[in-house]
C-alpha cells in the first residue's frame, strides 16, 4: 500500500500543468544542492588540519567535542526555517480505503530524504575515521559517529512535531529565542560555556556504546512524537475550525483612524499573519532585531572608519521590516489585484495604507530596538536618525524600485528557497539601499564628527516626512500609470 501512495504521488507530478517548470526547478536545486554537500564533504575531510590550525597546540578532537553543541544549535536553526513540512493532499486519501497510518508513515518518510539528513554524515565522517579510529579504534568512530548521526535525526523528526505544533504562535518564536539565548548568547556574553558542559558526552561516546543507544531511543521518541501527532489532527474540520479561531479578532484597531487607507492596512496586516510567506517575513524580522549585537560589542567596530558600518546596522535594524516585505510591494496581492482596480480610487488607498503599514512596524522596530542604549546612548542616537531617514526617504526609495514590472506569487507557499515575486529590481535595490544614506551621513561625518552625520540623517529624514504626501504621490502616480500593465502580468500562471 506504501508503494500505491507513493505511485498516486508520482502521477500528480507527470499531470500537474507546471510539471515541465517543477523539474527544471528540481534539476537546478539539485545541482545547488550536490555542490554545497560537496563543499561540505571537502570541510570534512580537511576537517582535523582546520582545527589544528584554529587551535594550535590542543587536541582537535576536544576541541571539535566542545563545539558539536554549538553545529546542532545551527542544525536547529537551519531545520527551523529550511526544513519543510510534508505535505500531502489528505482531501483525496482520507475518503480511500487506506489506513491513516500508512498515510503518515509514507507522508514522514518521505520528509526524511532530504540532503539535510546527511550533513552530519558528510561532515563528521571522514574525521571519525581518519583521526579518532586512530585513538578509539574503529569502533570508537563508529559509536561516535552515530551518536551525531542520531542527534542530527532526532531534531529533524522534532522539528517536524515542532513546526507544525509551534509554528503560527507566539509560543514557537519564544521557544526559538530562548535556545538561540542559552545557546549561542550563554557563550558570547561570558554566563556559561554551554560547549564545555556537553562536550564530556561526545567524549564518552567515544568509548562506550551508552551514548549512541540513547540517541536511537530518543530518535524513536521522536518520530513517535511526531506520528502521533499528525496522525491525530488528520482531520479535515478539525483543521478548518483551528485555523478558524486561530485569527479572529486580530484587527488592529490603530489603523481605522485613517480611513479607507487604514481599514487596507488592517486587511493587509490580517493577510501577513494568515499566509505562510508573509509570516515567515514578519518573523524574520523579529530575529533581525538581533543583529546589533554583533556589532556593538565589538571592540574591532568602535573607533576608526569602522564605526561608519553603524549606520547601516541602524537602517537595517530599524527598517528590516520595511526591506523584506517592501520589496515585493505588489506582488503580495497579485491574486486580487483586478478587485482594487474595478473601485474608485482602490488602487490609491492600496498603495496608501501599505504605506502606513511599513510606517507603522518600521515605528515599532524602533522602539523595540530602545533597549541597545545598553551599549551606549549613541546607539539609541543612530536608531533614532536611521528611522527617521527610513520614514522619510528610504520607504519611497524601496517602493520605487519595487514598482519596476512587479511579478505574480503564491502567499501559500514558504519564503525559504521561494523566488516568486522576486525579479531583477529585489536584487538591485540592494545597491542605492546602501548607498544612500552614506551619501548624507559621509560628508558630514568627515567634515565634522560622527554625530554630525547623524544630525544630518535625520535633518533629511524629517524633510522627507514633511513632504510625505508629495513623495508618496509619485509612487502612488506611478502604480496608477502602470495599473494595466500591472494586472496583466498579475494574471500570468504561476
Amino acid at each position: 500500500m506504501l508503494f500505491e501512495l507513493i505511485r498516486l504521488e508520482f502521477l500528480k507530478s507527470f499531470r500537474s500543468t507546471s510539471f515541465a517548470k517543477s523539474v527544471m526547478v528540481a534539476i537546478f536545486l539539485g545541482f545547488l544542492a550536490i555542490m554545497l554537500l560537496g563543499y561540505l564533504l571537502l570541510a570534512g575531510i580537511f576537517l582535523g588540519r582546520i582545527l589544528g590550525e584554529l587551535a594550535e597546540g590542543q587536541d582537535p578532537i576536544e576541541v571539535l567535542n566542545s563545539g558539536l553543541i554549538f553545529f546542532f544549535l545551527v542544525e536547529f536553526m537551519y531545520r527551523y526555517f529550511l526544513q519543510k513540512l510534508p505535505v500531502i493532499e489528505l482531501e483525496s486519501l482520507l475518503h480511500l480505503p487506506i489506513s491513516k497510518k500508512k498515510i503518515m508513515h509514507m507522508l514522514l518518510g518521505r520528509s526524511f530524504f532530504s540532503p539535510l539528513s546527511i550533513i552530519a554524515l558528510i561532515l563528521f565522517a571522514p574525521f571519525a575515521f581518519t583521526e579518532i579510529s586512530i585513538q578509539y579504534v574503529v569502533a570508537g568512530a563508529i559509536s561516535w559517529l552515530g551518536t551525531l548521526l542520531f542527534i542530527s535525526w532526532t531534531l529533524h523528526w522534532f522539528m517536524l512535531w515542532f513546526k507544525q505544533r509551534f509554528e503560527d504562535s507566539l509560543i514557537g518564536v519564544i521557544i526559538v529565542f530562548i535556545v538561540l539565548l542559552l545557546g549561542g548568547g550563554s557563550t558570547y556574553m561570558g554566563w556559561f560555556n554551554l560547549g564545555e558542559l556537553v562536550a564530556p558526552f561526545f567524549t564518552f561516546a567515544m568509548s562506550s556504546f551508552l551514548p549512541l543507544a540513547i540517541m536511537l531511543i530518543l530518535c524513536f521518541v521522536g518520530y513517535y512524537m511526531a506520528f502521533s501527532y499528525y496522525l491525530n489532527n488528520a482531520y479535515l474540520e478539525d483543521l478548518a475550525k483551528e485555523e478558524e479561531v486561530r485569527f479572529v479578532n486580530q484587527s488592529v484597531g490603530f489603523f481605522s483612524r485613517f480611513g479607507m487607507a487604514g481599514e487596507l492596512a488592517d486587511l493587509e496586516w490580517k493577510l501577513i499573519i494568515r499566509h505562510k510567506k508573509s509570516r515567515t517575513f514578519l518573523m524574520l524580522s523579529a530575529f533581525f532585531l538581533l543583529y546589533g549585537t554583533i556589532f556593538y560589542d565589538n571592540p574591532e567596530y568602535q573607533d576608526g572608519p569602522m564605526q561608519n558600518i553603524f549606520i547601516f546596522v541602524g537602517v537595517f535594524i530599524t527598517g528590516i521590516f520595511m526591506i523584506q516585505y517592501g520589496q515585493l510591494f505588489l506582488s503580495w496581492n497579485s491574486g486580487y489585484f483586478d478587485f482594487f482596480l474595478s473601485r474608485r480610487d482602490g488602487v490609491k488607498n492600496l498603495v496608501r495604507g501599505k504605506y502606513l503599514l511599513l510606517l507603522s512596524i518600521s515605528l515599532l522596530c524602533f522602539l523595540l530596538s530602545i533597549p541597545y542604549v545598553y551599549y551606549g546612548w549613541s546607539f539609541l542616537l543612530i536608531h533614532l536618525a536611521t528611522f527617521l531617514f527610513n520614514a522619510g526617504i528610504m520607504i519611497h526609495l524601496i517602493i520605487y524600485l519595487a514598482l519596476w514590472k512587479p511579478k505574480p506569487m503564491d502567499l501559500n507557499k514558504g519564503a525559504m528557497f521561494n523566488y516568486e515575486g522576486v525579479g531583477a529590481a529585489q536584487f538591485l535595490m540592494i545597491i542605492p539601499m546602501m548607498v544612500a544614506p552614506y551619501l548624507i551621513y559621509l560628508p558630514f561625518a568627515m567634515l565634522f564628527n560622527f554625530y554630525a552625520g547623524l544630525a544630518a540623517l535625520s535633518t533629511v529624514g524629517i524633510i522627507g516626512i514633511i513632504f510625505f504626501n508629495k513623495l508618496s504621490t509619485i509612487n502612488i502616480n506611478r502604480v496608477l500609470d502602470n495599473r494595466y500593465e500591472i494586472s496583466s502580468s498579475f494574471r500570468q500562471e504561476l
